[in-house]
Formats: C-alpha cells, structure tokens, sequence
C-alpha cells in the first residue's frame, strides 16, 4: 500500500489550470510536511518530508511521484503515517534568477566558516522559497471560524469578485486578486479584513495544495 497525496484528482487538475501562468524565470514551490496537529506520531508541526520546484506542465506528475510505499517516509526512523501529511504549494510564483543570486550570496557566506552540516541542496530550496517577487494573490489564513458569517462580513470590505475561498481542514484561506481590488478598496481592504476575527497568517504563504492531502481532509474551492 502506497501513501495517497493526491485525494481527488479532477480537483488537483481544476487547480493547476486555474494557477497564475509563469514567465521564463518563474516556477512554484511545493513542501510535503509532516505535522503533529494532525498525527501525534510526528513530533514537530512542521517536520519536512520533501520539497521541490515544478512549473504547471510538471506539476501532476511530481506530486504523482510522492506517493511511494507506506512507511517509507520517516520521523526520527519511524514511518510517518498516512494522517499526518500535508502538501503546500506557494501561490505566487518564485523567481529562479533572484534565487540564484541569493544563493550565491548564501554560499559565499557558509564557505568562509567551518563546515557545520549544511546541505547545498536544501540552501538553494530555502532560497527558491523565499524568492518571491511578482504577487499576484494576497493570502489570508483564517481558522476555527463560522465560515458563512465570515465571508458575509469580508465582503463589506472588499469586492468580492476578487476573492478565491480554499476551503482547509482548520477553515479557509482568502485569496485575494491584487490586480482586481476595487479602487475604492486599494487604501482600506488590507486593514479592514486583518482585523476580522479569526484570521491569522497574512500574506504570500503556502497554501494546502486543492485535491490533496491536508491531514486527511481534501482542500477544496468553495
């Protein structure tokens, strides 16, 4: 038996269509995490388990390839279970070209000191994540909230034909379209829907990755 990354296909493939089209020097990032608010098991709420770049044209076909034999990722030599999995994927494209060059600044950094067990690989990847400069969409994170009644009071704040709703295991994240906001919300939406009960993380973050896995719940659009 093989661990399910992917929970609903036609959802996955809706998602990858409707993702932001990536110019030359562009490409998504995307963590599979294992975390201890869904599996006691683990015991830290973000343990990484992999992580990679695809563009849209690759990116089935990567997340396809994590789903190898149960038990075979680990958490200190014990297999993870299933329930604790949660794939991420940045929204906003990251530049490879700035990348590159903050890598480079990263390594010229590590070698003039003492080798400490630092992975070339992993510093390119953290550099790759932190390589944000063209945002598209605006996240808000909100958790254990009524979701009816949030989205009602949102809408008073901005227009909401901007607006994209992931549904997650905890609640939802906001997505809002920079390019859409309303001028008569441009100075104002940003402070209005931060201050909404609820909401938590802001900004240009990871997302749980729409038809996969969350913990063993299946993010959807609503």
């Amino acid at each position: 038996m093989n661990y399910q990354i992917i929970r609903d296909e036609k959802l996955f493939l809706n998602f990858i269509d409707w993702l932001p089209e990536l110019k030359r020097n562009e490409t998504y990032y995307v963590s599979l995490l294992a975390r201890s608010k869904y599996h006691q098991a683990v015991g830290s709420d973000k343990a990484q388990v992999k992580r990679f770049t695809a563009t849209k044209d690759f990116l089935f076909d990567k997340v396809k390839q994590l789903e190898c034999e149960l038990g075979t990722y680990k958490y200190k030599g014990v297999g993870i279970p299933q329930e604790a999995l949660a794939l991420y994927i940045s929204l906003n494209p990251r530049d490879m070209e700035k990348a590159c060059k903050s890598a480079l600044i990263r390594f010229a950094e590590l070698i003039t000191k003492e080798y400490n067990g630092y992975n070339p690989h992993q510093e390119v990847l953290s550099e790759i994540q932190k390589s944000c400069t063209r945002k598209v969409y605006f996240d808000l994170d909100f958790d254990k909230v009524d979701i009816t009644e949030t989205l009602t009071e949102i809408k008073n704040y901005i227009n909401e034909d901007c607006l994209t709703v992931l549904r997650t295991r905890g609640g939802f994240h906001l997505l809002v379209e920079l390019s859409r906001i309303e001028k008569q919300y441009t100075k104002t939406w940003h402070q209005s829907l931060a201050k909404i009960e609820g909401c938590d993380v802001k900004g240009d973050n990871l997302i749980p990755l729409p038809g996969c896995t969350q913990g063993d719940f299946t993010p959807h659009f609503m």
